[in-house]
């Protein structure tokens, strides 16, 4: 993965040395569930995910530079619901002690520049869970277009099964801006 960077943010590979902090706002019970994963009990839990996303390198750790601290990741993933090698899926997480300072919007801005410029791709998605409201406003301030519901298409940890919300941003959506 190539590194990104914005005016406050690096977008890097994640290293072993990450643990902790990725610990740090994985353990919050405000941060996984929202994405759709159980919050981490212990650095384990936290270890398995790091070497997956080190082995994947399809997620970066975004680090805020003022402080050389990893506080959230981004991925941009293949999207299993669209069957075209063009189309990639973002998703993010952050840290819930970094909410509200517009880190995800200014990432975003960056990892679509790098997929449409770069990797020369048509069209990014995202999908939000309806109760993350949070999430929702992000998507919507950064100009993804709504393109419906999917309706009962996901599992959560409890065995819940819930809606995707899915938006998408098509290449000349994003030159027009």
């Amino acid at each position: 993965m190539k590194t990104l960077e914005t005016e406050r943010l690096i977008l890097r590979k994640f290293a072993e040395d990450d643990l902790d902090d990725i610990f740090e706002y994985a353990k919050s019970p405000d941060v996984g569930p929202n994405a759709g994963w159980p919050p981490h009990k212990t650095k384990e839990d936290t270890a398995k995910i790091l070497k997956m996303f080190i082995q994947e390198d399809e997620v970066w750790a975004i680090v805020e530079k003022k402080s050389n601290k990893v506080i959230g990741s981004y991925g941009l993933h293949n999207d299993k619901k669209r069957d075209d090698s063009k189309v990639k899926m973002i998703g993010y997480v952050l840290s819930d002690k970094f909410w509200g300072n517009g880190y995800v919007p200014e990432a975003t801005k960056r990892v679509l520049d790098y997929a449409f410029n770069e990797l020369d791709l048509n069209i990014i998605s995202v999908y939000h869970f309806p109760f993350n409201e949070r999430s929702k406003r992000v998507i919507e301030k950064c100009g993804f277009k709504f393109e419906g519901v999917l309706r009962l298409s996901s599992v959560l940890p409890s065995g819940e099964i819930v809606d995707d919300v899915c938006y998408s941003m098509i290449k000349e959506e994003f030159f027009n801006k």
